[in-house]
């Protein structure tokens, strides 16, 4: 709320000085959810941003809703009428004039009568040549010649208005003042246009311009740059709304439009404005067919040529609004033809969607890196830590707790007990219980020598060794945890990407927020494998990944663990195959289905590597396939692990609560 001095002191009001500096800030927990929701079941993270875009949030319309109503208006558009209007109405006013003429001739003796009839006959069949041919006759029924000047007064309006958006309202009752108030101005826009295309400054020129001849453009255009646009727009519909008649359709109506032109003086002129709008303008469409309203009633030019350019920006805005190109942006989307179609509201809702979309970016939940839009650190912590509820609201109360080594330690968590120390401890000490140990030991003890004893008998507690007592904390067993994360392209095929990669992006976040003293490493192999960092964990969306390359995975595994060698190596493997790639002797991925020998060889040596080193391996095996349960069978005896073949929607609570378990390790047992 903004004020202002009064006469008597101040008035209060609303605040008009740009955005309100006391507004909340902009709420985006949950639009970041719903991107998070999207992430967590498989999509990428321009995919998700992208798919809240066409939703909407928050009680605002999203694209798809947007577009949906653009398309409405465009079924509407399309039935305004037919495009042949003008020649139509020609052809009933030639007709009606002719029968005129005829009847006056009919009861003429005259020779002169029977010549006047024969050039009626001879008339050619077209109508823009019947136009043309009557243009010098010398009429002798005034219905007839009345007629033919509606012919000649109608071409000039819709020739004009199909150039010139309300022309023919401004021609109506044209005299030969407007007709030559025409002539000027399109001799004054043709040097301006001249002027702007040369590249030189015409801020001047088009103030002038404006003010002599700002009657013929209601819409009052603020800038030069706004004018051409207009009209370029309308030229290029004009030539899609002749592209849409039939080829004799189209000859006629140009030949009509150019005696039109002629007969105005201004058919050179318009030819060179046109030339001027095109290299103004050369991104329009021009010369293409497009869309065409095709309805019952019969349109004027102007008319057709609005209905035409309506159709075109009611194209260009669906395009715009379905952000189906490349490098699509909410940027595109033009404001006044969205007002235009669908009214200010439209234009708000498009305002929300783009501040959600700038606020992402300014509060720092999606970086730009590149012009890739990608999930900051920040937007991951809370993407993970999503994930990781979602799991633990599904284990059990009871399995919680499976995770602690019973005997107590210095870098866990207090238990709200105490005991006696003990030599070597490194506990934090129990400071209340062990002042108390110490005033309960000496409080009957007498000490009459005692120099510090004041009037009362009070003295100094002293504390001596029995009295000391140390907290108790839950030790942790350190752990290494290597997950490996299958990414062929079968995973999406079955619906369990999703579900994988919630499940990474959930163990990720309990070990690094509530067992930091583990290391965790993730793991995704297709063809080849690589290490993930949770940032692109986030962003990838399984596409047409080939190949289950578990033997390039386990080695990067056996890496991890070699830099962890004094905590409790865990390996745990999330796929939905048997693995069908290897690495050859040069490192080259080979691939093969169904498996081959040697692949099937060398990822079983890589097992026993890995079973060497100490580290346990278990198995979350997605499909039930008989080779796939026998293989990993197989693997798991050698490390000492277990098999498990939980459903997609619980692989989560299986991979946490192993890991919960795991990390206890035989060093704790």
């Amino acid at each position: 709320m903004g004020r202002r001095r009064g006469s008597n002191g101040y008035r209060y009001g609303r605040w008009r000085g740009g955005p309100d500096p006391l507004a909340p800030p902009y709420d985006l927990g949950r639009a970041v959810d719903e991107i998070g929701d999207q992430v967590l079941a498989g999509s990428g993270v321009r995919e998700a941003l992208r798919e809240l875009l066409r939703r909407g949030t928050e009680g605002r319309r999203g694209m798809d809703d947007l577009r949906r109503s653009v398309r409405d208006r465009l079924r509407e558009a399309r039935k305004a009428g037919r495009m042949d209007g003008t020649l139509e109405q020609v052809r009933e006013l030639l007709d009606r004039a002719v029968q005129a003429e005829r009847r006056e001739l009919f009861p003429d003796p005259d020779d002169a009568a029977r010549l006047a009839e024969a050039e009626l006959d001879a008339l050619p069949q077209d109508t823009a040549g019947a136009v043309r041919a009557l243009k010098d006759r010398q009429w002798r029924s005034e219905e007839a010649r009345q007629a033919y000047q509606e012919i000649q007064d109608l071409l000039r309006r819709e020739v004009l208005d199909s150039s010139f958006d309300n022309m023919k309202q401004a021609l109506q009752n044209a005299g030969a003042g407007d007709v030559q108030a025409v002539k000027d101005m399109v001799a004054d826009l043709s040097a301006l246009l001249d002027a702007h295309n040369r590249g030189e400054d015409t801020d001047q020129q088009f103030a002038d311009f404006m003010e002599r001849h700002g009657q013929f453009f209601p819409d009052d255009p603020e800038t030069v740059d706004e004018l051409i646009d207009a009209l370029a727009r309308r030229a290029a519909a004009q030539e899609r709304m002749m592209a849409g008649l039939s080829p004799e359709q189209r000859a006629e109506l140009g030949d009509l439009m150019q005696q039109a032109m002629g007969d105005l003086g201004l058919e050179s002129e318009m030819a060179h404005l046109d030339d001027a709008l095109r290299q103004a303008r050369p991104d329009l469409p021009w010369g293409q067919r497009g869309a065409v309203p095709d309805g019952e009633q019969g349109l004027g030019m102007g008319d057709a040529t609005s209905a035409v350019a309506e159709l075109a920006d009611l194209e260009a805005l669906s395009n715009q609004l379905s952000q189906g190109y490349a490098g699509a942006s909410l940027a595109d989307v033009d404001e006044e033809l969205l007002e235009r179609a669908l009214g200010r509201a439209a234009v708000d809702d498009l305002a929300a969607l783009r501040q959600m979309e700038r606020e992402l970016e300014r509060q720092g939940f999606l970086t730009r890196t590149e012009g890739r839009l990608e999930l900051s650190p920040k937007a991951v912590r809370r993407l993970g830590a999503t994930a990781l509820k979602r799991v633990f609201s599904s284990l059990d109360a009871a399995g919680r707790g499976d995770h602690d080594v019973p005997d107590a330690g210095a870098t866990g968590e207090l238990t709200g007990s105490s005991r006696e120390w003990q030599f070597g401890d490194e506990q934090p000490l129990d400071v209340i219980r062990t002042v108390r140990n110490a005033v309960l030991r000496t409080a009957g003890e007498p000490h009459p020598a005692a120099p510090d004893a004041g009037p009362a008998g009070r003295r100094r507690v002293q504390i001596a060794v029995e009295d000391f007592e140390v907290v108790e904390t839950e030790r942790r067993a350190g752990a290494a945890v290597a997950l490996l994360v299958d990414l062929s392209y079968s995973m999406a095929l079955r619906g369990t990407w999703g579900a994988a990669k919630s499940t990474a992006m959930a163990l990720h976040s309990l070990v690094t927020t509530r067992f930091p003293q583990d290391a965790i490493e993730i793991i995704g192999f297709a063809s080849t494998a690589q290490v993930l960092r949770p940032e692109t964990l986030a962003e990838l969306s399984v596409d047409t990944l080939q190949g289950t390359n578990l033997q390039h995975g386990l080695m990067l595994a056996r890496r991890f663990l070699a830099r962890h060698h004094d905590a409790e190596p865990v390996i745990l493997v999330v796929t939905d195959g048997e693995p069908t790639a290897h690495l050859l002797s040069d490192g080259t991925p080979y691939f093969n289905w169904p498996p081959v020998p040697e692949t099937i060889a060398r990822t079983v040596a890589e097992v026993e590597r890995c079973a060497r080193s100490g580290a346990t391996m278990n198995v979350f095996a997605l499909d039930p396939e008989p080779a796939l349960v026998h293989f990993v069978h197989d693997i798991t005896q050698r490390t000492g692990g277990r098999v498990f073949t939980p459903d997609g929607d619980r692989l989560g609570e299986y991979v946490v609560a192993d890991y919960l378990r795991a990390r206890k390790g035989r060093r704790g047992r």
